[in-house]
């Protein structure tokens, strides 16, 4: 593991209360059924995105080429209109690439029919959104369990409980979103996106709804999610505070990459935000 990574493990190990025994989680997904066997994490070659065409269109990303490693925490950041969102959702699958490739894995998404590229989606990526996009009839255990039951897969119960001791909800699993804070609502959302076990999360804004306190929480559990279960997290975001929990940032502005940073601290990402033009 990362010596950064493991430095914030440990911290967090110390003065998170209720993360249970780190050492024991990584032990359950270091077998040859945990995420860590597909590898790879996620990356674009020449990625462009262009909406319309003639004198109306509007070019999203530009040869965008950028790693997102498995077993890390990727910050994507950038003023308004810079792209963040564009590069997550052609890398996530959700919209094409105009030109260039974007790889989970191995997998080259452009290579794909729609029935794989959708099974792919299903199977191998976790999407958590500023919106939790719970069903309110479902209980949170129901809710988690949700793309199982929409592919018809069963889950591995040990796994559950992993994910479920991790992300403290064994007290709200028979609760339905109108009775959890938001901050217990998110937690679901992460729980959903990880029971899967799919070689990368997705993060649009996680924390964009919250107070400070139960977003920090959120991000913690993000971060969490990396060390402790050996997941692979891509987060969309404007906020200093929250790329200073990843292991690195990439700063895009006007659809190109202009700067990667390691180890980025809140005060480091908001000087060269400022320098991007973009000072929220």
């Amino acid at each position: 593991m990362h010596l950064l990574t493991r430095r914030r493990a440990a911290c967090r190990a110390a003065t998170i209360p209720g993360m249970g025994n780190a050492a024991e989680a990584r032990r359950s997904i270091n077998d040859d059924t945990g995420p860590a066997r597909r590898g790879g994490g996620a990356r674009t070659e020449g990625l462009t995105k262009v909406y319309g065409s003639g004198d109306m269109a509007v070019r999203a990303l530009a040869d965008v080429s950028v790693e997102l490693p498995a077993g890390r925490f990727t910050a994507i950041m950038g003023p308004s209109g810079a792209g963040k969102s564009t590069l997550m959702h052609c890398v996530a699958g959700l919209e094409d690439a105009t030109s260039g490739k974007v790889y989970v894995g191995d997998q080259e998404l452009g290579a794909l029919s729609d029935r794989g590229l959708t099974k792919l989606r299903r199977e191998r990526i976790g999407f958590v959104f500023q919106a939790f996009n719970l069903l309110p009839t479902l209980t949170a255990r129901d809710n988690i369990l949700l793309p199982m039951t929409l592919a018809g897969t069963t889950p591995d119960q040990e796994w559950l409980a992993t994910v479920v001791r991790v992300l403290r909800l064994g007290d709200r699993l028979s609760h339905r979103p109108s009775e959890m804070s938001g901050g217990q609502q998110q937690r679901v959302a992460l729980a959903r996106a990880l029971v899967t076990r799919p070689q990368i999360v997705f993060a649009d804004e996680p924390t964009g709804n919250l107070d400070s306190r139960t977003g920090g929480e959120v991000l913690n559990l993000l971060r969490n999610a990396v060390d402790d279960l050996g997941q692979t997290v891509a987060m969309v975001t404007h906020d200093p505070v929250a790329a200073g929990h990843a292991d690195a940032v990439v700063f895009l502005a006007d659809g190109r990459i202009v700067d990667v940073m390691e180890v980025p601290t809140p005060d480091r990402v908001l000087d060269r935000m400022r320098g991007l033009g973009d000072v929220r």
